[in-house]
């Protein structure tokens, strides 16, 4: 059992972060004290479909092309411990070389990156309320034979939720000023080996307003960020029957407002797998909702609730379409008013929808 103190020690260090990034940046350094590692990899995550997103730490790793075939192998190759596999794993946190019987070679990942790299071995966690991923982690050690032990694991996975919760809380929505730029949507095409090939002006806009981070250079005279990357690769996921769901992902631009990043495989000539279509464009309300209800801790049935009211739905129209009654419906929205700390319905749809940087 890990001393609950070493818990206390790093989240004592995040309580004054003012964004991801210093949360990531204080936690890392603070862990590091009592879990040892060489290099780290600290991103946030769409909680929706769990891909990468703004902002990701990489502390002491190589270029944005390593960055680049890491998260190419978790999502195309069969990998030991892959992220979409812990998410929902009684356990939110394993160590590489525990997990393969000290034979780290049995992943891909490792083969085809880590182990070029001088990496020993890799301790990932996904930082999750529930099955909810709002952020993961991969720390690494280079030393050999440093193994990481079943303390510092457990460490990490208590830290799981706790982390999340911060996490969540600092992707809370707030008003930016002025007006939305570049609203057309940007597309990308992507040939059946990921290269970039084509890129349209809207894009070209749309992604000079997303944060620094790794990227990846382009034929197109352009470096690619990473998440646009993650997308365009869930994308060739999904059309070879290795991922589900959909190839999606939301990332807060510079200015605060939020951007909708998602792709699909074309079929080419014979039915055979053809380019990688990825649409860049601003977010509406509806694309950013899961964001903003889990900022605010928002069940599922309660921003439901939400929705509707945004909608003008009197009370009475809510209980009929969701059959429940007029008082179930009312004790949520004093739930909602309470964790969105608004009083009226009105200002429920300004902090929840209006605040999203769209108007």
């Amino acid at each position: 059992m890990t001393d609950p103190r070493r818990h206390t020690e790093v989240m004592s260090a995040t309580e004054r972060a003012a964004d991801a990034l210093e949360l990531f940046t204080r936690a890392s350094a603070r862990l590091r004290r009592l879990v040892p590692f060489d290099a780290a990899v600290w991103t946030a995550t769409d909680p929706e479909t769990g891909l990468v997103t703004a902002p990701m730490l990489v502390e002491n790793l190589g270029s944005g092309e390593g960055c680049a075939a890491y998260w190419e192998s978790e999502l195309l190759e069969e990998n030991v411990l892959a992220f979409r596999d812990l998410a929902r794993a009684p356990v939110p946190a394993a160590g590489l070389r525990a997990a393969t019987g000290d034979l780290p070679a049995r992943s891909a990942r490792y083969r085809r990156v880590l182990g070029s790299q001088g990496v020993d071995d890799e301790l990932r966690a996904v930082l999750r309320i529930g099955e909810r991923p709002w952020g993961v982690v991969s720390l690494f050690r280079t030393r050999p034979g440093a193994a990481f032990g079943p303390d510092e694991v457990a460490l990490l996975a208590r830290l799981s939720g706790p982390l999340a919760d911060r996490l969540r809380r600092l992707a809370r929505p707030y008003e930016p000023g002025g007006a939305a730029v570049g609203a057309a949507p940007g597309l990308l095409l992507f040939d059946e080996y990921g290269e970039a090939t084509s890129i349209n002006e809207e894009a070209r806009r749309h992604l000079a307003r997303l944060p620094d981070g790794p990227s990846v250079p382009s034929a197109l005279g352009l470096r690619l960020p990473i998440w646009v990357v993650g997308t365009a690769l869930q994308a060739r996921a999904i059309s070879r029957g290795r991922e589900r769901g959909s190839a999606r992902t939301r990332i807060r631009a510079v200015d605060g407002r939020w951007l909708t990043c998602h792709a699909s495989c074309l079929t080419g000539p014979g039915g055979r797998p053809g380019p990688v279509a990825l649409v860049i464009e601003p977010a509406t309300p509806a694309d950013v909702a899961v964001i903003a209800a889990g900022a605010y801790g928002l069940t599922p049935r309660e921003l439901e609730i939400a929705q509707l009211v945004a909608r003008g739905l009197p009370t009475a129209e809510i209980a009929a379409t969701l059959f429940i009654s007029s008082h179930t419906v009312r004790g949520h929205l004093k739930t909602v008013f309470g964790k969105t700390g608004v009083s009226s319905r009105g200002e429920l749809v300004a902090r929840l929808f209006a605040e999203l940087g769209q108007g």
